[in-house]
């Protein structure tokens, strides 16, 4: 490989964090004013990566500076190369009853009172200079090495791999039909027939084509409900279906979260998909970093927690 026939004595580290600082902006001077250069010295530092690397890394398209196909495949491996040589001179101890540190988490709208609410309350407890922003899940495309180089958390509905990130299962959860209290076919509902004929609100979320409910259905069955609706969301999902006869078909444990709320009851359905598995996915950059392991911690312990009262809350079910 190429890195075996340089010599890495004449590496210049500063040179590495000058490209960091490029790749990232894309821009001299802004690159400059990150680490901290003067933008002639940058200039300078990107003269001497270019004759390092033998490409020009940063090419001009017009009013802008693009990266070249080589510049950015070095943007993740170089700044998780940055990272573990940072942690071999930087000791990145994390006190969570001290810190200020600011976390940027990544999941989807009905994990907003299962996950989110009870991590903010171990938050206030345990941590309570600590920040949290919470992102939208826009689906697996969102995945990219560039997410790993600016989230710290990710939790989702998907099995997938993705480079540039671990992966750890969380917790489980069945889908139900929710329907509003007083719906004049909730017993019925259980019947494959009347589910089929029920006017549906259906769930596609941002990248998706049809709710996965559909395509299963179709896919695994061969048969199709009534869509009277669609929404972008679970949590508008259930809304629409507390002030209607529409069903909404959904994770259980969103009904039960809502249900007194919304004045909602869960339903079961005559076809079962089986268990929706939600993971949590961390870059690998962040393997080791302390706030990132006390982090993933919390919300292990939050996942641990709604599986044990699973089979409970199950029994539960109308």
């Amino acid at each position: 490989m190429y890195i075996h026939t340089m010599n890495l004595a004449a590496i210049d580290l500063n040179l590495l964090v000058a490209l960091d600082a490029l790749l990232t902006d894309a821009h001299v001077g802004r690159a400059a004013m990150r680490v901290g250069l003067s933008q002639p010295a940058m200039s300078h530092a990107l003269r001497r990566l270019r004759e390092m690397l033998d490409d020009p890394l940063l090419v001009r398209s017009g009013a802008r500076m693009e990266l070249t196909p080589r510049a950015l495949a070095l943007r993740t491996p170089l700044a998780d190369a940055l990272h573990q040589v940072c942690g071999l001179f930087v000791s990145e101890q994390f006190d969570p009853a001290t810190s200020t540190r600011r976390f940027r988490l990544m999941t989807a709208d009905h994990l907003l009172n299962l996950l989110i609410a009870p991590l903010s309350e171990r938050f206030a407890t345990l941590a309570p200079g600590v920040r949290l922003d919470v992102e939208a899940w826009r689906g697996p495309a969102t995945m990219t090495p560039e997410l790993a180089r600016n989230i710290d958390l990710v939790v989702a509905c998907t099995p997938e791999a993705f480079p540039a990130f671990h992966r750890q299962r969380l917790f489980a959860d069945h889908d139900a039909l929710a329907v509003r209290r007083g719906h004049p076919q909730t017993a019925r509902l259980r019947r494959l027939d009347v589910f089929l004929k029920a006017r549906h609100v259906a769930v596609v979320g941002r990248g998706q084509r049809e709710d996965p409910i559909d395509t299963w259905l179709r896919e695994t069955h061969r048969v199709e409900r009534r869509i009277a609706l669609t929404v972008p969301s679970y949590l508008q999902a259930l809304h629409m279906a507390s002030g209607s006869d529409l069903v909404a078909f959904v994770p259980r444990r969103l009904i039960e979260a809502q249900s007194r709320a919304l004045s909602l009851i869960a339903v079961n359905p005559p076809l079962d998909p089986g268990l929706d598995e939600e993971f949590m996915f961390w870059p690998t950059r962040a393997q080791m970093d302390q706030g990132s392991i006390w982090l993933r911690q919390q919300v292990a312990a939050i996942g641990c927690s709604l599986d044990r009262a699973r089979n409970g809350r199950s029994k539960e079910a109308a």
